[in-house]
């Protein structure tokens, strides 16, 4: 088997790895512990602290190999290629995805506790619990601002130069954990490109299949297709337009 045909098989691999992980969450969605995926009926659910994280961390964990893995692609690719000749290639692709899950798994937990707090927040302020809009709108609003910060387009370009990416990150020495290293930091500049879209999901609801294919086509031409950093500044002053939009139904109704 040739290099070439190696890495389409890898790759072929992968894309079908994503496509499970979308039947799973639809199966996850249309089951009796669709109420698990949503951030809101996790929270109600008074499950264990263990259990807890054990479902946040399966769930967040099929969302990212759906809608983020994907866009990787080209740093897996390249990575490939680069390794092509040593006999321990496969264990260090797998450290490479490992690390980016990994680091894009703390932020889901993160993402969840805070989520948490803010349900106790609002829980314990009347006003915000009279007005939820305010919440999603924020959320929005927040995404819509970040479109246009430097700390975007600094991640956006180390994400879409994966050859420059890994002459930097990738070391000699130690391979297995620089391989996991290295994926840490592509996760870390991905989670600069994505957070604040990734939060959508909490406004949204992550049962919605819909909303998560669009978010996660968004952000993967952002970073991987030629034209995707002209998409940045009008998907920016979409959201904006959105969460403003909906602070004037809120306040009308």
């Amino acid at each position: 088997m040739t290099v070439e045909t190696h890495r389409r098989n890898l790759l072929l691999s992968l894309g079908l790895l994503s496509g499970l992980a979308w039947l799973a969450l639809w199966v996850w969605g249309q089951s009796p512990y669709a109420r698990f995926l949503d951030h809101d009926g996790l929270n109600r659910a008074h499950l264990s602290a263990g259990l807890f994280l054990l479902v946040v961390v399966a769930g967040w964990n099929l969302m990212l190999v759906a809608m983020m893995l994907p866009s990787s692609l080209p740093l897996v690719s390249m990575f490939h290629r680069l390794t092509a000749q040593r006999q321990d290639q496969g264990r260090l692709m797998l450290l490479l995805i490992g690390g980016y899950l990994a680091i894009w798994t703390l932020f889901g937990v993160a993402a969840h506790l805070g989520d948490g707090l803010l349900h106790k927040l609002v829980h314990h302020t009347p006003w915000l619990a009279a007005h939820p809009w305010v919440i999603s709108a924020g959320v929005f609003i927040l995404a819509g601002l970040y479109q246009f910060t430097p700390l975007k387009y600094q991640c956006l370009d180390q994400c879409r130069s994966p050859i420059s990416f890994i002459t930097e990150h990738w070391r000699g020495h130690h391979q297995w954990f620089h391989a996991f290293l290295l994926g840490v930091h592509h996760g870390l500049f991905c989670i600069g490109c994505c957070w604040s879209l990734m939060l959508l999901m909490f406004a949204v609801g992550m049962t919605n299949l819909g909303w998560m294919f669009l978010l996660g086509m968004l952000m993967a031409i952002e970073r991987n297709i030629s034209w995707g950093r002209r998409l940045v500044a009008p998907l920016g002053i979409v959201l904006l337009a959105a969460g403003l939009l909906s602070l004037g139904f809120g306040m009308g109704g």
